[in-house]
């Protein structure tokens, strides 16, 4: 089961990245899930209810650890424009090098897993929005809430949409964002 450290349920969220990545959502047993995390089938069930509770889980982990990056990456800047630009950045240059999300945004094995990140997007989206919206207003709190809350959502939105189906090089991109998100926050 979980070893030195590792809970059951991070084991066998390893372990459901690392099949997803290689043999896609439909190549993905249960079975198999639980015989790479060393427990039951049952036990996987117990934890994640089916298949897809399974897949969500593996992406909201996936999110909040690229979170906690958007975090260290706003927080190296003093300044609103540079702390987005850097935020955007980070979210391009990891999101290239990460498996996981090529695989359900090429939908590698089948496009299942693509609503995940598109029309079933929710814990994704207004996890990321929140987070980020509450982490500049700990830094730059003399910025309206509301205007920043709205501005956080559509600059989600805006790079996902970005990731999927990129509109130039990312530097131009991640400062287009940061004068969009600049601009709107000042304006109001």
């Amino acid at each position: 089961m979980g070893t030195a450290g590792r809970s059951v349920r991070e084991s066998l969220l390893d372990a459901a990245a690392s099949l997803l990545v290689e043999r896609g959502y439909r190549g993905v047993r249960m079975r198999d899930v639980a015989a790479a995390a060393g427990v039951s089938r049952q036990t996987v069930y117990n934890e994640f209810g089916d298949k897809w509770g399974l897949a969500q889980a593996v992406v909201i982990r996936d999110n909040e650890r690229y979170l906690d990056g958007v975090d260290a990456a706003l927080s190296a800047h003093d300044d609103l424009y540079s702390a987005v630009t850097a935020a955007v950045m980070y979210t391009l240059e990891t999101s290239a090098d990460d498996q996981l999300k090529k695989a359900v945004l090429t939908g590698a094995g089948g496009d299942e897993l693509l609503p995940l990140l598109t029309t079933q997007a929710e814990p994704v989206l207004f996890t990321a929005s929140a987070r980020i919206a509450e982490h500049a207003l700990r830094h730059w709190p003399d910025l309206d809430r509301d205007a920043l809350t709205e501005i956080a959502d559509a600059a989600v939105r805006l790079t996902m949409s970005h990731l999927m189906l990129p509109s130039g090089p990312p530097e131009r991109f991640a400062h287009f964002v940061a004068r969009m998100v600049t601009r709107y926050v000042t304006a109001t």
